[in-house]
């Protein structure tokens, strides 16, 4: 009997071991701070950028243009990180190009970086556009014809158009394949701004980007570019310092969530990442209206970060049953 009592004792005195993980620390929560933006400015910027949005609608929807010219435009739109002011006049223009493709079915007027430019924008926008445009640049033991590798321009086209392949898409995994050597030793020998696009193209490619910061990147290639559109620069400028301004308010509102919360002290063994959570809401919904959408989305992610945590670096097999007990019913 004293030597169960003393057993008992013993078990009883044990520490329970958790399997505590090492999570860095949070190295946000001293750098947030508090954000008001100025309403006079606010409101100057607001009042350009609509008057900046007339005049590129107008360049848009302007009549004398070639097909590929309005194509060029609403890439560079997209590009610089613009589009979500004109997504009914983009998608207007893209449907009724492909009305006419859908019709006449030639393809062989458009060189190598107008033809890929055509299929990625199509496929971006959800029109299933046939393989078909590359056709014409392939020879016949169906590789891609030599003397593409050198039309830089064509192969970064065709390239960026490879990423928006489906299963089944044979000839764009050629292209990946062909357009990555020629680009990889081709790079050293192009001009400082091509260069830049090609070193950047094949470490990440555009449809695999963050809108975001695809935009920033774009921006300050797009303004090297002598013959570069004043109006579209000025308005992705103004729109992309609006929309950090958006993105701070934001980002001040989690952090503040954050600290109401007491997460730091009521759960010492999580990670705390509202920070982190917000950048991946903004990779998702960027767009100024989405506001509160980010901000459920990074709550939401942070939240579950915490319960995560929970489970694999601190209860124990016993706890954690009884916890997902109790979430279940």
């Amino acid at each position: 009997m004293a030597s169960t009592q003393a057993s008992f004792h013993s078990n009883s005195l044990q520490e329970t071991v958790r399997p505590l993980a090492a999570f860095p620390e949070d190295i946000w929560s001293d750098r947030i701070a508090p954000f008001t933006p100025d309403k006079e400015e606010h409101e100057m910027y607001e009042r350009e950028i609509e008057m900046l949005k007339a005049e590129v609608n107008s360049m848009l929807l302007a009549t004398g243009k070639t097909m590929m010219e309005r194509f060029d435009f609403i890439d560079k739109i997209e590009r610089l990180g613009i589009s979500h002011h004109f997504d009914i006049e983009i998608e207007n223009q893209l449907q009724e190009f492909f009305n006419v493709h859908t019709k006449f079915g030639e393809y062989s007027a458009y060189d190598l970086s107008s033809a890929a430019l055509q299929f990625r924008l199509f496929r971006q926008h959800g029109f299933n556009i046939s393989c078909g445009i590359f056709d014409q640049f392939i020879d016949a033991e169906g590789k891609f014809k030599e003397s593409l590798c050198y039309d830089t321009r064509g192969l970064l086209s065709l390239y960026e158009a490879s990423h928006v392949r489906t299963h089944g898409d044979e000839i764009l995994e050629e292209a990946l394949a062909f357009t990555s050597t020629h680009l990889t030793s081709g790079g050293p020998h192009l001009d400082s701004t091509l260069a830049k696009q090609v070193k950047y193209a094949l470490e990440l490619p555009l449809h695999k980007g963050i809108p975001r910061y695809e935009a920033w990147r774009y921006i300050s290639i797009y303004e090297e570019d002598e013959s570069h559109n004043k109006v579209l620069l000025r308005l992705a400028k103004l729109d992309y310092h609006l929309l950090q301004m958006s993105y701070k308010e934001d980002l001040c509102e989690i952090t503040r969530w954050g600290k109401e919360l007491e997460s730091v002290s009521k759960f010492p063994y999580a990670r705390s990442r509202f920070v982190e959570c917000y950048f991946w809401a903004v990779g998702a919904l960027y767009e100024p209206q989405y506001s509160l959408a980010r901000m459920t989305f990074a709550k939401a992610g942070a939240v579950i970060t915490m319960i995560d945590d929970i489970y694999d670096a601190y209860g124990t097999l016993d706890e954690l049953q009884i916890l997902t007990d109790s979430v279940e019913r």
